[in-house]
C-alpha cells in the first residue's frame, strides 16, 4: 500500500518539475526582447526566449549539396537512360525517340541525338540514395535541397521533366519512322543497281573472250595439229606345247 501512494507522490513531483520548467520558459520567452530571425549568426546560440520557427515564413537554412527533391535539366540531359538503370527501387521512368541528326548539344558540349517524351521521377518512391546523380555523365540530374514537397495526393509527386508535348512526341517519331522508311528503300536501289552492274560486267566478259577466240581462230594460218594415233595393242599368244 505504501508504495502505491509512494507512486503516486513521485508521479505528482515528476509532474511539478516539467511545469516549473516549462513555465519558466514561457517567461523568459514572454519577457524576452524582439524575436531573434533564424538567419542571425546567433540564432542557434540564444539558451532562452522566443526559438519557434513561424513555418513556412521562416525556416532552419540548409545546406546548398543537401540530398533532397530530385530536378533534372533537360535541356542538359542525353538521355542514356542510365539514372532508370542504377535505380533500386524504379523511380525513374524514360522513354527516347530517335532523331535523323543532332538535336543539340548540352552545356559540356555533348551532341544530343534522342528525344525524351516521357522523363518522370516519383518521388514518393525515392530513397534518396544519390546513385542516379552519380552516373549522369552531363551531371544534368542532381538532388536540391528542397525538402518541403509533401503533398495530400501522392500522384502528384510524380514530377515531370520532358520539353515535349504528346503532339510534339508523336510528330518527332513519324519523321524518325520516315527516314528509317527512305534509308532502307535507297539501300534497296543500291543494291539492285550493284547487282546490274555485276550482271552487266560479267555478261561483258564473256562477250569479249568469246570474240577473241574467234579473232585468233580466224587469224590462225596452218590448221591446228592433229594428235597422232596411238598403235592398237595386240596381244600375243603363246601356244603351250603338251
Amino acid at each position: 500500500m505504501g508504495n502505491y501512494f509512494s507512486n503516486i507522490t513521485d508521479t505528482f513531483s515528476s509532474l511539478l518539475s516539467g511545469m516549473r520548467l516549462t513555465f519558466k520558459h514561457l517567461k523568459d520567452a514572454r519577457n524576452s526582447h524582439k524575436p531573434t530571425n533564424v538567419l542571425s549568426p546567433d540564432y542557434f546560440l540564444q539558451d532562452k526566449g522566443i526559438v519557434t520557427l513561424s513555418y513556412p515564413f521562416e525556416t532552419i537554412p540548409v545546406p546548398d549539396n543537401g540530398r533532397y527533391r530530385l530536378h533534372n535539366e533537360i535541356d542538359d540531359c542525353i538521355v542514356c537512360d542510365k539514372c532508370a538503370v542504377i535505380c533500386p527501387v524504379d523511380c525513374i521512368a524514360i522513354e527516347t525517340i530517335k532523331s535523323s541528326e543532332a538535336i543539340g548539344e548540352t552545356s559540356d558540349g555533348s551532341i544530343k541525338r534522342l528525344w525524351a517524351p516521357t522523363f518522370d521521377i516519383d518521388m514518393a518512391k525515392c530513397c534518396f540514395c544519390g546513385l542516379c546523380t552519380t552516373v549522369c555523365p552531363t551531371e544534368c540530374l542532381t538532388m536540391t535541397k528542397v525538402y518541403d514537397f509533401s503533398e495530400l495526393d501522392i500522384r502528384h509527386m510524380n514530377y515531370h521533366f520532358t520539353n515535349l508535348t504528346p503532339e510534339l512526341a508523336e510528330d518527332k517519331k513519324k519523321l524518325y519512322d520516315q527516314f528509317v522508311k527512305e534509308k532502307e528503300e535507297l539501300k534497296r536501289q543500291q543494291a539492285e543497281a550493284k547487282a546490274k552492274a555485276l550482271e552487266n560486267t560479267e555478261i561483258e566478259n564473256t562477250t569479249v573472250k568469246t570474240k577473241e577466240v574467234k579473232t585468233a581462230a580466224e587469224n590462225s594460218d596452218s590448221p591446228a595439229p592433229k594428235m597422232p594415233y596411238k598403235p592398237a595393242f595386240k596381244p600375243v599368244i603363246k601356244k603351250i606345247e603338251p
